[in-house]
């Protein structure tokens, strides 16, 4: 019996490590997104402002990365967690 409790828990500690490693790993991929965004529009703005062009045309890329970037960070610093309540409310609608 003693046996069991301790392989649920090392299980349990072992799952836990998992998901602390994957949102590791996404926070770490978010950052990188994060920086090549500032990098790659800062260029765009600054090739922008020697052409001496009137029209500000980074906006489009900036906006349209920024909408992916937006949903990068939804997904990476989201609650992901589901508390038990809603798990029952769930199975009972099932």
């Amino acid at each position: 019996m003693e046996g069991q409790s301790a392989n649920i828990r090392t299980e349990a500690d072992r799952e836990l490590r998992e998901r602390a490693v994957e949102r590791l790993r996404k926070k770490s991929e978010f950052r990188a997104h994060l920086l090549s965004y500032v990098l790659v529009n800062g260029f765009l703005v600054v090739i922008w402002a020697i052409t001496g062009a009137s029209f500000f045309w980074p906006a489009f890329p900036i906006a349209g990365w920024g909408i992916g970037l937006a949903f990068h960070a939804w997904d990476v610093y989201r609650r992901q967690e589901f508390s038990e309540e809603q798990i029952q409310q769930e199975i009972y609608r099932l």
